[in-house]
């Protein structure tokens, strides 16, 4: 007959501990991605689109050269301060290096 010793319990406790856990940590962010709530963000975006063309207002992206502020866009006239425009984008934005750069770029090649 086998007898368990200390570590024996030990393995099986850090083992079941770790399952508790991915399971728990799994099932967190599937509470938190339901299909439901990207149902409603579709929704929610078509109410702002008809409500924007119902003002006469047109939303421009930050992401196109025609949504860039102004003081990004004198910033990117400059050749030499095109970094800051960068930052300054995404500052204003929160977007990442990649689309603040992209944005910034298609206003510097749109513009000549």
């Amino acid at each position: 007959m086998a007898v368990l010793e200390f570590w024996d319990f030990f393995w099986i406790w850090c083992i079941v501990s770790v399952a508790v856990f991915l399971y728990a940590g799994g099932s967190a962010v599937y509470a938190s991605f339901k299909p439901s709530d990207a149902a409603r963000l579709r929704r929610l975006e078509a109410k702002a689109d008809l409500i924007l063309r119902h003002l006469g207002l047109e939303y421009n992206a930050p992401a196109t050269p025609g949504g860039l502020s102004e003081e990004v866009k004198a910033l990117a006239d400059d050749p030499a301060r095109k970094i800051e425009a960068i930052k300054l984008l995404r500052e204003q934005t929160g977007m990442g290096l990649k689309e603040a750069k992209d944005a910034v770029e298609a206003y510097i090649a749109g513009r000549g």
